[in-house]
């Protein structure tokens, strides 16, 4: 997908298509992370998730791999199929 870089103010933007913003699970006015990874040459934008209180880090970034590995398996069973 190709998108064209713009001015805005002092910035320079590029949108998002609706099918990445929906894919994201994002809105208007959410906070994401953006990440430069120069050696590949690509940004890399992810939701910002805020941990819950008492959860240990590195459970819950175990469970965010498996929902991201697993979540068209996971849609389904929510579906009912």
């Amino acid at each position: 997908m190709t998108r064209k870089i713009f001015k805005t103010g002092n910035s320079l933007v590029v949108s998002l298509p609706r099918e990445a913003i929906e894919a994201l699970g994002v809105e208007e006015g959410s906070q994401v992370e953006l990440d430069i990874d120069a050696e590949q040459g690509r940004v890399v934008i992810q939701p910002r998730r805020y941990p819950a209180r008492g959860v240990d880090q590195e459970f819950a970034r175990q469970v965010s791999e498996f929902i991201e590995e697993y979540r068209p398996a996971l849609e389904k069973l929510a579906e009912g199929e």
